[in-house]
């Protein structure tokens, strides 16, 4: 397995702007007005995700949730659930489609630190992209092998339309492959690497970059392993709708 490309905290948006990717250790998310000790702190949510019904593929190996924010000004505001939706262009797969997931748990949502994550990826996004109003969409993933492999992307490398992603690292149990590979959308250029640490931050361009993670397989034959993820992404102008 490689390991990440650490990205220096203090240079979080210089990384985003050279490179279009920044990986921050679990040690290094002050620069996101949080840390890894708070955010464990909800990682029992990811016990209760319920299945995706949605899955083209006809898999059975995704479970999430969904839910929708503004940060605007240091606040942040919950949005009228809502269905997740993406144009065919960037998700040729699941696009085109409304999907209505279950909300995300109401313990996770009141949690202080995660309206911290929130306003802390948005002060990451304005300061990158310039200041505005942000509009968050935020999955958390839990991807099995009960079908004997998982798929974390199973629409491939693709870009999610928005103008941040941030993907963390929650948790890996009794599983191997997951790596994550990030390639420049317009160029030769990548990066392939394994997040195994909870709490890394993968955040990306999503106008420069696409991405992918790679399927996951049991540690042991017939055993049930799985790939926690948390996965906001913030857009600028509105949430995408049809």
């Amino acid at each position: 397995m490689f390991e990440p490309p650490w990205t220096d905290p203090a240079d979080v948006v210089g990384a985003l702007q050279r490179h279009g990717e920044a990986v921050l250790a679990p040690s290094s998310l002050g620069v996101l007005g949080v840390s890894a000790a708070e955010l464990e702190t909800l990682r029992p949510c990811w016990d209760d995700l319920p299945p995706d019904g949605y899955l083209r593929d006809g898999g059975r190996y995704r479970f999430r949730r969904h839910g929708c924010f503004v940060a605007e000004g240091g606040r942040l505001t919950p949005s009228p659930h809502r269905a997740h939706w993406q144009p065919l262009d960037y998700n040729a797969l699941h696009g085109g489609i409304q999907r209505w997931y279950v909300p995300l748990e109401q313990r996770m949502v009141d949690a202080p630190v995660w309206t911290a994550l929130l306003l802390g990826l948005a002060r990451v996004t304005s300061a990158f992209k310039g200041e505005q109003a942000w509009f968050i969409e935020a999955h958390p993933f839990r991807i099995d092998t009960s079908d004997g492999i998982g798929r974390p992307t199973p629409e491939g490398a693709h870009r999610d339309g928005v103008d941040l992603v941030a993907v963390l690292m929650v948790g890996r149990h009794q599983i191997k492959g997951g790596e994550s590979r990030v390639f420049e959308a317009h160029g030769p250029a990548g990066q392939r690497f394994t997040m195994t640490q909870p709490w890394t931050a993968l955040l990306l361009d999503d106008a420069r970059v696409i991405h992918e993670t790679t399927p996951i397989l049991p540690l042991v034959a017939g055993e049930r392993g799985w790939r926690d993820t948390l996965v906001i992404t913030l857009r600028s102008g509105g949430f995408q709708g049809p």
